[in-house]
């Protein structure tokens, strides 16, 4: 890593959430100081370990109260997670969506370059690359992270921004908040009632949280070390996806329960992503070190089933 890095300083958007939080006590653990970006209605339970020591700023919505926390901040390198996440949208989505993945975005590009910061790590997803596409947005969600790629080139064109976008797949560990696949199996397992899934045939990419930011921290030294020239692109995945039938024969055997599982009890979801993309470029140096039968052993018993 990067000597005295005490001295440097990161900003974080979309710290409040599952990945957003676990990158926060990561950099907070090796020295750096922290300041983060808040919705003025945000949460902040995932990071009551490192509240006393990291900086908030709560961000009203416009480009000038961008510009203020930047200069306040001044921060070495941002790090951009934060998005509305949708698989399937409603027309009342569109706004908010495009509002927090384009605008706010942009915004926030706008305000560092004003600041002369030109470090950026901003967060992709698999999903722009449906069947293994160059391009093709599996749902409106994909589309608008395209859209920023998109912008950020104008930035990239005209200053000497310098970027690295990690594209993520599906993301797990302890403690997850989210309703995911693993809270869903939990609640399951306790309630005993019979889960209608899809056929189960889709290959998932699964990976464990402390991957995930293994490869944040990778590519914030690769950027500190001076070798990134534009915009670079990676996938952070493990190259290996299973299917979803077979992560939950995982699931049944790590935890010695027996799932009443309808396959087959609904049908797959609209542009259902059946083999996940495997075109891209993994960050150098970095790989999975989590298998999946680890991963569920160390999720065991911390998920939170929904209610």
């Amino acid at each position: 890593m990067v000597a005295n890095q005490s001295s440097l300083t990161a900003l974080v958007t979309g710290a409040t959430g599952f990945v957003g939080s676990h990158l926060i006590s990561r950099l907070v653990s090796i020295g750096w100081q922290v300041h983060i970006i808040i919705r003025p209605n945000s949460k902040l339970q995932l990071l009551e370990s490192v509240r006393d020591r990291i900086t908030i700023h709560t961000h009203d919505g416009t480009t000038e109260d961008l510009f203020r926390i930047m200069e306040s901040a001044k921060p070495t390198v941002v790090f951009h997670l934060a998005s509305i996440f949708l698989a399937q949208h409603t027309p009342e989505d569109i706004a908010p969506m495009l509002q927090s993945n384009i605008t706010f975005a942009t915004q926030l590009v706008e305000a560092m370059v004003a600041q002369k910061i030109y470090y950026l790590i901003n967060t992709g997803t698999s999903w722009q690359h449906y069947e293994n596409k160059e391009y093709s947005p599996v749902c409106l969600y994909a589309a608008t992270k395209q859209a920023f790629e998109a912008i950020i080139q104008f930035y990239i064109e005209t200053t000497p921004l310098q970027v690295i976008t990690l594209k993520l797949f599906d993301t797990y560990g302890q403690n997850d908040p989210r309703q995911k696949l693993f809270a869903l199996l939990e609640k399951t397992a306790n309630q005993k009632e019979l889960l209608a899934m899809s056929p189960g045939e889709q290959l998932i990419e699964l990976v464990y949280i402390d991957d995930v930011i293994d490869a944040y921290i990778l590519a914030l030294e690769r950027l500190l070390s001076g070798k990134v020239q534009g915009h670079e692109k990676y996938q952070v995945s493990t190259g290996s996806p299973i299917k979803l039938k077979e992560i939950v024969e995982v699931y049944e055997q790590e935890t010695g329960t027996n799932l009443p599982i309808q396959w087959g009890g609904r049908p797959y979801r609209p542009r259902e992503v059946m083999v996940p993309w495997n075109q891209g470029k993994l960050l150098p140096g970095w790989k999975t070190k989590i298998s999946i039968r680890e991963g569920i052993r160390k999720v065991k018993g911390s998920v939170k089933p929904a209610s």
